[in-house]
């Protein structure tokens, strides 16, 4: 799986990409058709906002998060990516 990191107003870190690839690492391991992500990370004013657009086999899940804390932000965002990610799954089962 590639993942695309951009950060708008924000400088991605070695830290903060290493924590992005570690959670996108599990997703691949929760669906493993995931050819490709592009994540961004984007701070407004107070928000940390981040956001990813998944490319998997038949379709696109996009989420968004947003908190204080780009950490948090990430962690809420993974979470609605696995959400996202078991409805995928269960209409790729019915098909």
């Amino acid at each position: 799986m590639q993942i695309n990191l951009t950060g708008q107003s924000v400088d991605v870190t070695p830290p903060l990409r290493e924590y992005v690839e570690s959670k996108f690492a599990k997703l691949e391991r929760f669906f493993e058709h995931i050819n490709n992500v592009h994540v961004v990370l984007n701070v407004q004013k107070l928000d940390q906002i981040a956001e990813a657009t998944l490319h998997v086999n038949n379709g696109e899940i996009h989420a968004k998060a947003q908190s204080q804390d780009m950490y948090a932000a990430i962690d809420g965002l993974t979470d609605k990516l696995v959400k996202q990610l078991s409805k995928h799954k269960e209409k790729l089962k019915q098909h």
